[in-house]
C-alpha cells in the first residue's frame, strides 16, 4: 500500500475513534487502490465523508485537481462506466515515463474530478495533454459536455442542476439564483481548494465577479 500523508489536519477536529481509522485505512483505502476491500470492518461515519477522508490521508492537501463539469446528470450505469474508465487511466498516467501518482472519481454523478500528487512526479505538459485527451474521449463515448466553462452547476435544494451562461443569467435576474446559492467553483487548484473553496455560496466564488451587473 502506498504511504499515508499525514496532511490531513481537519482529522483532530472529527475526533474519529481508532476504529474508524482502522475501517478508512483497512477498507477505503484498500479500495481506491487494488478495488480490494475488508467487508467485516463496519463505521457509523458517513460514507462521503469517509472518502474525504480517504482523499486526504493519500495525497498531500497539495495535490493539483482537474474539475470537468458534465453538462447533464449522468445515470448510475454511466457513473460506473465512466468509474472503469477513470481507474484505468489514472492507473497508466505517466509523466516523461513517470507514474503519476493519480486517482481520479465522480461526485454528484455530475463532475469528474483527476488528482495528482506531485511529490512523486509533477504532471507534464505532455500529461496534461493525455487528460484531455481522455476527457474527449469521454464526451464522444458518452455524449456529453466536460470541457464548457460556462454551463454553470448550481444547488436547487438537494438537487444538483446547471445552466448555460445565458440561462443562469435569466435566474439570476428572476431571483431563483441569489448571492446566497450554492454554486460550484470548479476552477479549484489543489485538493485543499477542492474541500474548502469548490462547493461554496455565490458570493465567495468567482461569479460574483462575473455577474457582478446582475446581483447588484
Amino acid at each position: 500500500m502506498a504511504q499515508l500523508s499525514q496532511s490531513w489536519s481537519f482529522m483532530p477536529v472529527l475526533k474519529l475513534q481508532q476504529r474508524d481509522i482502522a475501517v478508512i485505512k483497512n477498507t477505503i483505502i484498500p479500495v481506491f487502490l487494488t478495488g480490494e476491500t475488508d467487508a467485516g470492518m463496519t463505521t457509523n461515519l458517513n460514507p462521503k465523508l469517509i472518502k474525504c477522508i480517504a482523499l486526504h490521508m493519500q495525497f498531500s492537501e497539495n495535490s493539483r485537481v482537474w474539475v470537468y463539469q458534465s453538462d447533464r446528470k449522468l445515470t448510475d450505469d454511466e457513473v460506473q462506466q465512466i468509474k472503469t474508465e477513470l481507474n484505468s487511466f489514472t492507473t497508466g498516467w505517466t509523466a516523461h515515463n513517470n507514474q503519476l501518482k493519480a486517482a481520479g472519481e465522480i461526485r454528484y454523478n455530475r463532475f469528474l474530478i483527476l488528482l495528482v500528487d506531485e511529490s512523486q512526479a509533477g504532471a507534464s505538459g505532455c500529461s496534461i495533454d493525455k487528460s484531455v485527451n481522455f476527457i474527449k474521449r469521454l464526451e464522444q463515448q458518452f455524449n456529453i459536455s466536460l470541457l464548457d466553462r460556462f454551463n454553470l452547476a448550481y444547488r436547487e435544494g438537494s438537487e444538483v442542476l446547471s445552466a448555460p451562461r445565458h440561462d443562469f443569467e435569466n435566474m439570476l435576474k428572476q431571483g431563483s439564483i441569489n448571492t446566497e446559492t450554492i454554486v460550484f467553483n470548479n476552477m479549484v487548484q489543489n485538493l485543499n481548494e477542492l474541500q474548502t473553496k469548490w462547493e461554496v455560496p455565490f458570493k465567495d466564488s468567482w461569479h460574483i465577479q462575473l455577474f457582478r451587473d446582475l446581483v447588484g
